[in-house]
């Protein structure tokens, strides 16, 4: 699914978000904290945009990783860094719940709308904990569900209505369909919280943003 839509997967998030998953993207780069020097890993990466705005952060001397199970994807993230002259990210294919990285290999481990997507949750947080060094940090920037009206009534009927029709325009009504269900099939805020909690992380916190739609979460691995 995610191969077939990479050619228009930008152009439909800018749409559906009218631009802020730049800014949301921002806003969970500030939270990973990397200086320069760091090792970031950005698992789900997609097509770069957020691995690419961490690269920035950790040069000079730093580097990311960006890792993604969709090789169209990583080929549009690889361009990206050619067109942006960003030479501290690489982009590779690897498996969210078998990463190919030693543990303690990082110093921070991103994830930005990706974690909704992992079919098995428990077990990509445990991955993410053991690749990270002691007193890392991860940070995880998804959509979630508001619950209060007028917003929750809006988001139905954007998430439910609007965004399928969106992708059935651009030719794939099927992968914006995936969309909303899979939002609706993971953790509200406070549970995605305890699912860090039990795959051994602390100083777990969370920001909710765009009046409820978007959450970023962050945690420590265990010192």
């Amino acid at each position: 699914m995610f191969d077939r839509v990479s050619g228009r997967y930008d152009l439909l998030n800018s749409v559906m978000t009218a631009g802020l998953h730049h800014s949301w993207r921002e806003r969970a780069g500030d939270r990973a904290e990397v200086v320069p020097g760091d090792a970031v890993l950005d698992i789900c990466c997609g097509t770069g945009d957020l691995a690419l705005e961490l690269a920035k952060r950790v040069s000079p001397g730093g580097h990311v990783v960006g890792c993604d199970f969709s090789e169209p994807m990583l080929d549009l993230a690889r361009e990206k860094a050619v067109e942006r002259g960003i030479e501290a990210a690489r982009f590779e294919w690897a498996d969210a719940l078998n990463l190919p990285y030693d543990d303690g290999r990082f110093d921070a481990v991103t994830v930005g709308f990706g974690a909704r997507n992992l079919s098995d949750l428990g077990r990509g947080l445990a991955e993410m904990r053991r690749v990270l060094r002691p007193g890392g940090r991860l940070v995880i920037l998804e959509i979630t569900q508001p619950t209060r009206p007028p917003l929750s009534t809006f988001y139905s009927l954007w998430f439910d209505q609007v965004v399928p029709l969106l992708g059935k325009l651009a030719g794939d009504s099927a992968a914006y369909s995936y969309l909303p269900e899979s939002v609706r099939s993971f953790p509200n805020p406070r549970g995605l919280a305890e699912k860090m909690d039990a795959a051994g992380f602390s100083r777990i916190r969370w920001t909710v943003l765009a009046g409820g739609i978007i959450a970023i979460h962050s945690g420590v691995a265990g010192e």
